[in-house]
């Protein structure tokens, strides 16, 4: 390289660089050590972090079990290498996992059409009020302050810029259920959407149903959105939204520091054109055989920039292939008897606290520190190697008392019993 350079020295080729910002001495680092040493170093550290701890934490990201078959499938060169599907040809695998995952996806949500995954949860929120502005060729959208609050921010984001009004309308304090009567005084003949969540932030299951009739009385669509995705094995569909946006992440993608993870977007065949993304279809080949290729892609770098349904760019393909192999393993029945197990394990432990809301809840719920400060409780529970609930004041000052508690199949009852112990009343534990 030097030669071609017309150098002598690697110091001749740093020579335009300043002597002040040039590092003369080594590196301050140790020497190499060998692999399997590197592999009990991250052990160690990991045995001081997570790992070893049970968590009762969800607000959109749920510690699920994540069956071995997943990885096995992800890893594997022609799935984890593989760039976009334009060549139909020699994408049949990648083609064929997308279009398995969009059925299982109508067949989760009871919707007619899903795209190829978005980014995630929070940004199918905006995409889904995105389609429906054009859908309905209104630009003001009504969101429920129960829509989890990063969603409601990513939303706002979005909204700056898309020619969107957002105004958001209130829960009911007792329930934590959606305030249909602030809504239906908010309704008009300029709303674009309404966009609810199931399971809510709160963990309150809503009524999807009743919501739909107010929003259609005036022209306007529902919105459905959820984050715990194991709520559909036991919950009924959202059948009565006109667009379902939502969050993957439960279905064997591992929690992480934001992602990656895979959202949807699934809607009703009438609003297909409308849809972000991409969808893979099936046809038949010159042989006349089965075979998939991208059906819709109606993007900005497909069609002129005014015509395209979104400037999304991609799909989550691998972490999608997660979630439609986590669906496959488990299945109709097994996804119904992960959901129970869900359902019977928070009730169990909301019997250890004070609830702060009344409504019928999945697997979180709200529960109240009776004065105390959940960051006190918290500390608590972590001596016990139990990572607490979500403090949730940041986001919503009248509820300072608060914390979110999640229960999974991987929560425990000793651990569920802890948490009694740690927010009995001082004088009780005394």
């Amino acid at each position: 390289m030097l030669e071609a350079c017309g150098l002598e020295s690697a110091e001749q080729l740093f020579a335009h660089l300043p002597d002040d910002v040039r590092l003369e001495a080594p590196l301050a680092l140790p020497a190499g050590i060998s692999e399997y040493e590197i592999v009990d170093f991250f052990r160690a550290h990991a045995a001081r972090n997570a790992l070893g701890y049970a968590s009762l934490l969800g607000a959109g990201v749920y510690a699920h079990y994540r069956p071995v078959m997943v990885d096995t499938v992800v890893s594997r060169g022609e799935f984890l290498t593989s760039y976009t599907p334009y060549q139909a040809e020699i994408s049949q695998g990648t083609l064929t996992t997308i279009f398995e995952f969009q059925t299982m996806i109508c067949q989760l949500t009871g919707m007619e059409v899903a795209n190829a995954s978005m980014y995630d949860g929070s940004t199918a929120v905006p995409e889904a009020a995105l389609m429906a502005a054009r859908i309905t060729g209104r630009r003001r959208v009504l969101i429920s302050r129960s829509v989890h609050p990063e969603y409601r921010e990513v939303l706002r984001t979005y909204a700056q810029h898309g020619q969107l009004t957002v105004q958001e309308f209130e829960y009911l304090p007792d329930s934590g259920m959606l305030d249909l009567e602030h809504l239906e005084r908010k309704l008009d003949s300029a709303t674009a959407a309404v966009i609810i969540q199931s399971p809510n932030f709160f963990g309150v299951v809503e009524n999807a149903k009743t919501v739909a009739a107010l929003a259609h009385k005036c022209g306007a669509l529902l919105i459905v959105v959820f984050t715990e995705a194991v709520s559909l094995g036991i919950l009924e569909p959202p059948v009565d939204a006109d667009i379902v946006a939502g969050e993957l992440q439960s279905f064997a993608i591992a929690p992480g520091y934001g992602g990656p993870y895979a959202g949807i977007i699934a809607t009703k065949e009438q609003f297909v054109r409308q849809m972000p993304g991409r969808l893979v279809g099936e046809t038949v080949d010159s042989r006349g055989q089965r075979a998939f290729c991208l059906t819709l892609a109606t993007r900005e770098q497909h069609i002129r920039r005014e015509k395209a349904t979104s400037n999304i760019c991609t799909n989550q393909a691998l972490i999608a292939l997660m979630a439609t192999v986590f669906m496959s393993v488990y299945g109709k029945q097994g996804l119904r008897e992960l959901a129970q197990q869900n359902l019977a394990k928070a009730h169990y432990l909301s019997a250890q606290v004070k609830l702060r809301f009344t409504g019928p809840f999945f697997n979180e719920f709200v529960a109240s520190t009776s004065g105390r400060s959940p960051e006190e409780i918290n500390r608590a529970l972590l001596k016990q190697k139990i990572i607490g609930g979500l403090p949730i004041s940041r986001w919503y000052p009248e509820l300072e008392h608060s914390v979110l508690l999640c229960a999974t199949e991987m929560t425990r009852r000793e651990h569920m019993d802890e948490v009694g112990r740690a927010f009995a009343p001082v004088a009780a534990v005394a």
